[in-house]
């Protein structure tokens, strides 16, 4: 099994930036992509961005192309979501989640398609 934990929410002024980190352990081989996904007080949960645990490709919501850029580091087996210049509306609590070996399949950007959540990290942007 894969274990996940993010960190590094927390209150910020409209216009800042922040850096989640997603850290990864247990079976971190049988992980094919690790996504990031915010959730809102009454909204669905919202893709942001996703990164293959191996190899170059990323993805990015289009509504968030530009101030949010996910990277990977498999040294320490950590993703993280690099937010610039944030807006109140990114206020959520972001999820870290993983596509495994074991998923059933489907669309990187749909939560259905990731069998593995973190707990989650609460951003506040504060206007």
């Amino acid at each position: 099994q894969v274990q996940l934990v993010e960190s590094g929410g927390g209150l910020v002024q409209a216009g800042g930036s922040l850096r989640l980190s997603c850290a990864a352990s247990g079976r971190t081989s049988s992980i094919l992509v690790l996504g990031w996904f915010r959730q809102a007080p009454g909204k669905e949960r919202e893709f942001a961005a996703g990164i293959r645990w191996s190899g170059p490709t990323t993805y990015h919501a289009d509504s968030m192309k530009g101030r949010f850029t996910i990277s990977r580091d498999n040294v320490k087996n950590t993703v993280y979501l690099q937010m610039s210049s944030l807006k109140p509306d990114d206020t959520a609590f972001y999820y870290c989640a993983a596509i495994t070996t074991a998923s059933t399949g489907g669309s990187s950007s749909h939560p259905a398609s990731y069998d593995t959540w973190g707990q989650g990290t609460q951003v506040t942007v504060s206007s």
